[in-house]
């Protein structure tokens, strides 16, 4: 396909990737339009369209005017500084001078140039043309700034807590699980468009198919290379690639067992996850296998889930099963942001025709106040895509289906971002002050708990009778200097503690919280040089 180019003020990537560029297509999306309020810069509706490329890149544009008018020493940063806090972040609600977004600000006083860059949170943000644009306006708008350069990148993908995680997913920033709990809705229908809709965008993505027994992923896409191989020196998996998407299926893997038990399948879909090699994703999407059994607790326990999105249909039978689904993500703390309604409806003779009822999608988003619902339509090319290998959104990007596919990846990016703000607990263990260290999310509150408390305090089968409620595990079992020797995170819920007699202790989050603290915590003297 010709690479085909967009006006100047939205011909830009922010995607650093090295993988190879996929022909760009054009991609209709819901876009924010900054427009002056009162001072500041506010998101307005705007429907447009943009060419997306995926060639990795970091361009800029300018804003030149004839100036004669002097700054006064010492004030032009702080100009420029307080021009650019006039724009908004939609999503945060913060001026971008207070996020941090404004980077490597150069100004050249005698020739009245002013460069700077704005690294943005994601490579798919929804609204970079137009902070780009806005940047360029205030900036121009002082009197003494003749020439503005703006350059637009994105921060490196990184998870929260990074160096508790695998090696595989320690560069992989937001991980967004697809769920439907029921089989034969289109959840991985949804997974694939969503992943190359995010990948239209500009982030770098990769997509895993964790259902072992059933996976779509081989069929959905046609990928040159359908065999993952291995890199023998650092016993790790190379991904597969399609439109510049990774891609990870036990379907690839090759001839396999038909038949596994369950603990046989977690550990496949443990090792195929954090034993390949992602590199730098800004999200990766995995398309869950049906239900809530041991397989999607390991996932949830093996890494720490940014959001899920639910899948449905418009029967009642689907709502009862969806419902399950959610609930165990709530229990397991990972935040679900959308539903999707799929085979919704159809169009004929000019009306609006719902085969299936209606009222599943708007249930599940009411009940549980999941905040955003999308529909997707009953439409057969949809279904056609799924079997030719190639996603419905590259083969139509400017159709209807697309058109929600890429509603629905605003709303991913934009949900991501608000809740990587909102920094998750933090479990470690202090060896200069023999103390667990706990720092509680959305505040600055931290304590500290004594090692052999957080022991003692384990409600597992093995220190607590499950039918009686009889503590099992005695006050003295446990020696006062006892010490961690390993806290990993189990996904968003708890950590995984491994004392030195073998036994692993998961510890909840919010029992952590309930624990007696420690009140005279050890300092620790400075030694004097």
């Amino acid at each position: 396909m010709q690479l085909l180019h967009a006006p100047c003020w939205s011909q830009f990537s922010l995607n650093s990737s090295k993988s190879p560029p996929i022909p760009a297509f054009r991609s209709p999306e819901k876009c924010l339009q900054l427009s002056a309020v009162n001072g500041s810069f506010h998101p307005t509706k705007l429907e447009r369209s943009m060419w997306v490329s995926h060639k990795p890149s970091m361009l800029s544009c300018g804003s030149t005017k004839s100036a004669s008018v002097e700054v006064s020493p010492g004030t032009a940063e702080r100009d420029v500084l307080k021009a650019l806090s006039q724009i908004i972040d939609p999503d945060f609600g913060t001026d971008i001078v207070s996020c941090n977004f404004v980077k490597d600000l150069q100004i050249d006083e005698t020739l009245g140039e002013v460069s700077f860059r704005l690294e943005l949170t994601t490579p798919a943000c929804p609204v970079k043309d137009m902070f780009e644009q806005s940047a360029n306006e205030v900036v121009v708008a002082l009197p003494w700034v003749k020439k503005v350069n703006v350059t637009m990148s994105a921060q490196p993908a990184r998870p929260i807590f990074s160096e508790q995680l695998p090696a595989g997913l320690q560069k992989i920033s937001n991980i967004v699980a697809v769920s439907s709990c029921k089989g034969g809705v289109g959840k991985s229908t949804v997974a694939v468009n969503l992943a190359y809709t995010l990948a239209g965008m500009g982030a770098r993505v990769g997509i895993f198919d964790a259902d072992v027994y059933g996976p779509s992923l081989p069929t959905m896409v046609s990928p040159e290379n359908r065999l993952l191989e291995m890199n023998p020196e650092k016993r790790t998996i190379i991904p597969t690639e399609y439109l510049g998407v990774k891609l990870v299926s036990f379907g690839f893997a090759g001839q396999g067992r038909a038949i596994m038990r369950g603990p046989m399948v977690s550990g496949v879909i443990d090792q195929l996850l954090t034993t390949t090699e992602w590199g730098e994703l800004d999200y990766l999407v995995i398309d869950m296998p049906p239900g809530t059994g041991d397989i999607q607790l390991t996932l949830c326990q093996v890494v720490p889930l940014t959001a899920a999105v639910i899948v449905t249909t418009p029967q009642k039978l689907a709502f009862i099963d969806v419902a399950k689904g959610v609930r165990m993500f709530s229990k397991l703390k990972v935040p679900c942001v959308a539903v999707v309604e799929n085979m919704c409806h159809f169009d004929a003779d000019g009306k609006r025709y719902y085969p299936f009822g209606r009222g599943s999608g708007s249930q599940v988003v009411q009940q549980f106040g999941i905040p955003h619902l999308f529909d997707l339509p009953i439409r057969p090319t949809l279904s056609a895509s799924g079997d030719s290998g190639m996603p419905e959104v590259a083969a139509d990007p400017q159709g209807e289906v697309a058109k929600t596919f890429q509603n629905l990846g605003v709303c991913i990016v934009q949900q991501c971002a608000k809740i990587r703000q909102q920094v998750s607990t933090a479990v470690t263990y202090d060896k200069s002050m023999k103390a667990i260290r706990v720092k509680v999310p959305q505040s600055d509150e931290e304590f500290f708990l004594h090692p052999a408390t957080v022991r003692r305090n384990d409600r597992s089968a093995q220190s607590v009778d499950e039918w009686t409620g009889e503590q099992k595990l005695q006050y003295t079992d446990i020696p006062e200097n006892v010490e961690p020797e390993e806290i990993r995170p189990m996904g968003n819920y708890a950590v995984s503690i491994t004392w030195p007699d073998g036994f692993s202790q998961i510890a909840p989050y919010d029992q952590l919280q309930t624990m007696e603290r420690l009140v005279d915590v050890p300092q620790i003297t400075p030694v004097q040089a």
